[in-house]
């Protein structure tokens, strides 16, 4: 029986993910800005720290600051049609502050930019009432494999809960330098700091088995704890194998002595007592046979058959008390690593202006730090992979009139070059097995500035994942979707401007197959956004 050794394997392998846009690892919604209006990538601002660090040349001479925060709200479904008291999991997430700040110094044809984001994960995940992966390994492996095992078993109940966070902080610095009027580049990296935690509980297995013969409370009208059942099991096979290899030795005496062939029922005639034949006569029983006019000898033949079954039953019924035992997790993984960021920026007019930017991809191998771990699943010190992909974005920002500013952007995330640490039965797999194509993004915006001091802005992102069938699991899946972003900015002063920003995003269902059964993950999430942008 496999059951609870899976829990640890399954909350080990819950994967890092995008808190909302962005690819299966990496956090593109890096300011307010972006929730309002989420194609930023040819952006001439402040939050161009992050999006287009090589136009920041084109801001006005000075220091500049930008402290955004966004508030983020996603529920994540998982459904399965497996026959299990639950078929429907629901689980929150929740990050009330999301924060990015961006600081720029720029002079004549330097900039130089600082920022602080949250460059993927950055919120926490809780199941409640566990998930699905957790229910079937009562489901199946205990009620199911009772049945299999002619033990009748109908009912099941258990408690578990699950609650998982990720969070990779990147520090981020750049120079950038204005080759000409129309040509600029920047050169920087970010240090990022991943940190993840993993709570989770599975207890309080509790079934119904109709086996009267381990104990008489097992007679299928009570629920009864399934440690206990199985422990009460093991002993009763254990007796049984003990009484086995005591009579098969026992018994060889009056073999040797020409009494093999009494009946066994006769058994006073040779020696034994009746005590004795009726413990023989039981043991029979519980090998399968019926003893009724069954010799002495065949009676040894069949204990001496059935001892090590007995001991193989006892010895597996024990395994099985240790595996509905309760099971908890608390353990916490870090890693850092650093990625170069390079940028070129085409001004082309006032009017029309193209950023490309590239970085490249962050090497990072998590180390676990265990608090409990009862299963011996997730040593204190064991290493997962956990790269953040190259990406490439390029942007376009064309002002058609003086108050419409019209801008488009596209992500690729070098997804299949880069190691997430998955796992398929229990065993690292690179990237190509579970993703068929890298992950991308486009996306479209619109502001129009409405006065002097109010700019509207709506906006559309698409992200289309290259996960395949493998990579999906109720614990981690990475799904398409579709956004859109609205808000505006608002100039208090000269210095002051104010973004405001709210996105909703809508993902599209995936359902897996399994022998018998399907998944159904789905997802869906909305955020609040307001920043600040400040020169001196």
């Amino acid at each position: 029986m496999k059951k609870l050794a899976a829990f640890c394997l399954a909350v080990a392998a819950f994967l890092p993910a995008t808190l909302y846009a962005g690819g299966i690892v990496t956090n593109t919604n890096q300011s307010a800005s972006f929730i309002r209006m989420p194609a930023q990538d040819a952006t001439i601002s402040i939050e161009g720290v992050y999006f287009n660090p090589a136009g920041l040349v084109h801001l006005d001479n000075g220091f500049y600051v930008s402290l955004s925060s966004q508030t983020v709200s996603q529920t994540r479904e998982v459904s399965s049609t497996f026959d299990m008291n639950k078929t429907e999991f629901q689980g929150d997430v929740f990050a009330p502050v999301f924060p990015t700040f961006y600081a720029v110094y720029k002079k004549d044809k330097v900039a130089y930019s600082l920022g602080v984001n949250p460059i993927g994960g950055g919120g926490s995940a809780n199941f409640e009432n566990g998930l699905p992966s957790f229910e079937q390994m009562v489901a199946y492996g205990v009620r199911d494999q009772l049945n299999a095992s002619g033990i009748p078993t109908t009912e099941y109940s258990m408690k578990s809960s699950f609650n998982g966070s990720s969070l990779n902080w990147g520090i981020q610095f750049n120079a950038s330098y204005a080759l000409n009027d129309m040509i600029s580049l920047s050169l920087g990296f970010r240090y990022v700091i991943a940190n993840n935690t993993y709570e989770g509980y599975l207890k309080d297995v509790m079934i119904n088995p109709n086996k009267p013969i381990f104990g008489a409370e097992y007679d299928g009208t009570n629920m009864v704890s399934a440690p206990q059942f199985f422990t009460d099991a093991s002993n009763t096979f254990g007796g049984w194998a003990a009484g086995a290899n005591s009579y098969y030795v026992g018994l060889q005496g009056i073999v040797d002595g020409g009494d093999g062939g009494v009946l066994l029922e006769n058994g006073t005639d040779a020696g034994l007592t009746q005590a004795q034949i009726e413990q023989i006569q039981g043991l029979v029983m519980a090998a399968g046979q019926d003893p009724s006019g069954m010799d002495i000898q065949t009676a040894q033949a069949v204990l001496g058959a059935a001892a090590p079954v007995f001991t193989a039953n006892s010895d597996a019924m024990a395994a099985n008390a240790a595996a509905t035992s309760d099971m908890e997790v608390d353990a916490s993984q870090s890693s850092f690593g650093i990625s170069p960021i390079i940028g070129v920026n085409l001004k082309f007019s006032d009017n029309l202006n193209v950023a490309v930017k590239y970085e490249h991809k962050t090497e990072m191998t998590l180390t676990n730090k265990t608090v409990i771990d009862n299963t011996g699943l997730y040593p204190d010190g064991a290493k997962t992979p956990n790269d953040m992909p190259s990406l490439l974005t390029v942007g376009v920002g064309y002002r058609p009139t003086e108050k419409l500013f019209v801008t488009g952007g596209v992500h690729y995330y070098f997804d299949k070059n880069a190691n997430y640490g998955k796992k398929i039965n229990g065993e690292f797999v690179d990237n190509e097995e579970v993703l068929d194509a890298n992950s991308w993004e486009a996306a479209l915006g619109l502001e129009y500035a409405i006065n002097d001091n109010v700019i509207a802005s709506i906006g559309y992102l698409r992200t289309q994942s290259g996960a395949n069938d493998k990579f999906h699991t109720d614990l981690g899946h990475s799904l398409n979707t579709n956004s859109v972003g609205l808000g505006g900015k608002y100039m208090v002063s000269e210095k002051l401007g104010v973004n405001l920003g709210f996105m909703y995003t809508a993902y599209e269902g995936y359902t897996k197959d399994f022998t018998g059964y399907e998944e159904t993950y789905n997802r869906k999430a909305m955020v609040a956004a307001i920043g600040f942008d400040y020169k001196f």
